[in-house]
């Protein structure tokens, strides 16, 4: 069952090749690529639960030497919610690019993206975590960049240029672990690291690097423009997916590999700079005058919630209330991921039929595109954390365990932060659903809008009603451990 490790990867590496040799045929390639890749990704997810971590090393090298696969079920959820979403986004992109100029390098790039998603959730040594990140962030900033418009393609530059700072400082803290502990397998390391100040200059050069990519306030400004001005299914992958794989990173590196040097201190300041980008991206967002920079804040926002969460799992002993919270803090990132997604989708739709995204001429448009506003609305139910989404039960219990600690002050920043998340999205509603209905293209079918409802409804309800799957899969084995 091991070899299940590498088919999300070739599928779509493989797919990306197929594109090039026929590109009269790209979407469909890239289609059945992302179906074939969700259907390996659930079979993996299956063995995962019914055997346990699963390991694969490439050539038949000693462990350290080759290249090593790795999955257990935080990495196997991960990947399960990138599939769904890729699949999704393939879909909507179909229609997207259909007519676009720039259709033939964006099936490519679009799989090359999908790869590299994949192979740095499985990898399982630093050195090809390095590898996947940059490929990652190289086809990251080229398709953002497709748009053509002077906007895009500056915000692109920026978004290259911080995100080489982001691993060369990620890559500087390896050299670091390399040359103290003389091995880059991160099981292996797990099991030498101690604290000291070599590994306390690595984890301060990695998460710095990381921080930046993910976008973690202060140091979010390069995402709003990017995310606004990159076509809409790219957008998506980008809020929903690769800021998240970033932030997956750090949570890997510091639940497993940092571990034993982890200091309350260095925990509390991931807290607060996510209680900061909680109301930040919130105010940002009330008043922005377009969608599509609405739904970039809003990013910046929900990811300040994930901060928040994992400044309160690393200080918490190993137990039951632990791994609860954990479980909330993986359930909050699947729903942000499928809601998110789903926003930013209803925005291309809303751009591409009604000419624009500028939400004080939107008035009425909900008439038009009931099906992609009726997403829109549900997306917004996970935005803000209401039931039954799979974010309200995560809220639910990021409440109860910081009511239990004592910690009301992290409880304000979650209900400050809701409360602005209501006003953002009903404005967007409001406006809308007005009565003054502004003129748009007729939409060509009703399915254009299926992914967009898919992913929402995935957020708001199957992850709202069966939210608890997400603590069954996490309690199969060590969910944060490289077991």
């Amino acid at each position: 069952m091991t070899n299940l490790l590498v088919w999300p990867v070739l599928l779509s590496l493989a797919a990306a090749l197929g594109t090039l040799i026929a590109p009269s045929n790209a979407a469909r390639i890239a289609t059945v690529a992302a179906a074939l890749s969700l259907w390996s990704v659930l079979l993996l997810l299956s063995a995962v639960i019914a055997e346990g971590p699963q390991w694969l090393i490439l050539g038949g090298w000693p462990q350290g030497l080759g290249i090593a696969l790795h999955a257990d079920p935080l990495s196997a959820l991960f990947l399960l919610m990138s599939a769904a979403v890729c699949l999704a986004a393939t879909i909507f992109a179909r229609r997207y690019v259909e007519h676009s100029r720039y259709r033939s390098q964006f099936w490519p790039l679009w799989l090359l993206l999908q790869t590299a998603i994949y192979a740095l959730l499985l990898a399982a040594d630093l050195f090809n975590i390095y590898v996947t990140l940059e490929l990652l962030g190289l086809s990251a900033v080229t398709l953002s960049a497709l748009g053509g418009s002077r906007a895009a393609v500056q915000a692109a530059v920026n978004y290259l240029i911080l995100g080489l700072l982001g691993s060369l400082l990620f890559l500087a803290g390896i050299a670091l672990i390399y040359g103290r502990y003389a091995s880059l397998d991160l099981q292996l390391l797990a099991r030498v690291v101690e604290p000291g100040p070599s590994l306390w200059v690595a984890m301060a050069l990695m998460t710095a690097g990381l921080v930046l990519k993910s976008a973690l306030f202060p140091l979010h400004f390069w995402l709003p423009a990017v995310h606004a001005n990159a076509p809409a299914p790219v957008s998506a992958v980008l809020s929903a997916l690769v800021v998240k794989v970033a932030f997956y990173l750090i949570m890997r590196l510091w639940l497993d590999l940092f571990n034993p040097a982890v200091m309350s201190t260095a925990a509390d300041l991931f807290g607060v700079f996510g209680a900061l980008a909680i109301v930040w991206g919130s105010w940002q967002a009330m008043f922005t005058a377009r969608l599509k920079l609405l739904a970039a804040y809003s990013s910046i926002a929900q990811l300040g919630y994930l901060f928040l969460f994992l400044s309160l799992v690393l200080v918490m002993p190993e137990g039951e209330d632990r791994q609860l919270l954990l479980g909330a803090l993986v359930l909050f990132a699947l729903s942000h991921g499928f809601a998110k997604s789903a926003l930013f989708l209803a925005a291309g739709t809303v751009q591409q039929y009604a000419g624009h995204d500028r939400i004080a001429e939107l008035r009425g448009v909900a008439g038009q595109l009931p099906l992609t506003f009726f997403s829109l609305g549900l997306a917004g139910v996970a935005l803000i954390g209401l039931p039954p989404s799979g974010s309200f039960l995560a809220k639910w219990q990021l409440l109860s365990t910081t009511l239990l600690a004592g910690q009301w002050y992290w409880v304000a920043v979650v209900v400050v932060g809701s409360l602005m998340a209501c006003v953002y999205m009903f404005r967007v509603l409001s406006v809308a659903f007005g009565e003054e209905g502004v003129a748009t293209q007729r939409i060509h079918s009703r399915r254009e809008e299926l992914p967009t409802l898919a992913l929402a409804v995935t957020a708001t309800l199957i992850l709202g009603l069966g939210g608890v799957w997400v603590w069954r899969v996490l309690d199969v084995g060590a969910a944060g451990g490289l077991g």
